[in-house]
């Protein structure tokens, strides 16, 4: 192309930067949006605040965004409660839906765990995990095994734990369950009551915002008709709000009862639970920049600014 040709477009590109510029000084680039002739909406970069793209000519109009049906694999815990926020708002609230909601949701995030302890160390006082379970969504059973602890075992605790010497004949070693377990927890929300001595008892920490313990949750204390602050056990909560007797006789508590038990009462208040947690998690990043390989040649033109920009930009 001719030398002046280009210096001359390269000038309108100058002038074009110096008003974007001042676009960006002004506090411009959120205000409402005008027509194509006024040569705004044309200008991609202009709605990046917004986070949209303004359409071209030739396109069709996008119909207005729905909630997808499902979750990536890759769904974090923070995307899934707000994608429940999100699924609220459209009217799935009401407990009838509570199971729907979660299954959109991917149930095979879920997981409720409980463990079995016996007494080893000085006088039985060390607790070391001896029988641990762990079941999805539904309620299945996913794993069930007898663990031998590290330590030899000083109080089989049978009356509450429900393990006996006969149990630790088939019982595989602590580092072996510990690697099995870990490996279902990993990337999922686990479900538990007092989960805190499980993970204990596992030697494991699991992420905060993965963990919905029933012991803690307010929406049950409340449903149960029991004060906030309470010290709530799994066995009351199921009497008052699954009408079901737990932990029953003296041949000690079942794991995967438990478990069952604790996953019931998360999906009973599972809707409200999670836009609880959605609402504190922090806002959502700006939406990214639009695409930077768009012709921006038909903006560059002096007619598609407005007068009182171009005569502050100069």
């Amino acid at each position: 192309s001719p030398p002046g040709r280009s210096k001359k477009k390269s000038r309108k590109h100058q002038r074009f930067m110096a008003r974007r510029a001042v676009l960006e000084q002004k506090g411009l680039l959120s205000r409402h949006r005008q027509t194509p002739e006024e040569g705004l909406e044309a200008h991609p970069e202009l709605t990046e605040a917004t986070g949209t793209t303004a359409p071209r000519c030739d396109s069709v109009p996008k119909p207005k965004q729905t909630v997808s049906s499902a979750l990536s694999p890759s769904a974090s815990p923070d995307s899934i409660a707000r994608h429940h926020s999100v699924l609220l708002s459209q009217g799935t609230g009401s407990s009838r839906r509570v199971q729907v909601s979660s299954l959109v949701l991917r149930p095979g995030k879920y997981v409720a765990i409980d463990c079995e302890m016996v007494g080893t160390g000085p006088q039985g006082k060390l607790s070391e995990l001896a029988r641990c379970s762990v079941v999805n969504y539904q309620g299945d059973v996913i794993y069930d095994k007898y663990v031998r602890p590290e330590l030899p075992i000083v109080d089989y605790r049978t009356r509450w734990s429900g393990i006996t010497k006969q149990h630790m004949k088939n019982a595989i070693p602590f580092k072996a369950a510990q690697a099995e377990i870990l490996k279902i927890l990993k990337d999922k929300i686990v479900v538990g009551h007092a989960i805190h001595n499980d993970f204990q008892a596992l030697k494991y920490f699991h992420p905060k915002d993965r963990t919905r313990d029933t012991s803690q949750s307010p929406a049950l204390k409340k449903r149960a008709g029991l004060p906030i602050r309470a010290n709530v056990s799994l066995k009351n909560l199921a009497r008052h709000l699954l009408h079901k007797k737990i932990q029953v006789g003296c041949k000690g508590h079942s794991s995967v009862e438990d478990a069952q038990t604790a996953m019931e009462l998360y999906r009973l208040v599972e809707v409200q639970w999670e836009k609880e947690l959605a609402h504190r998690l922090p806002p959502r990043p700006p939406s990214p920049v639009t695409d930077p390989a768009a012709d921006s040649s038909q903006y560059l033109q002096d007619q598609y600014w407005p007068t009182d920009l171009m005569a502050s930009s100069l």
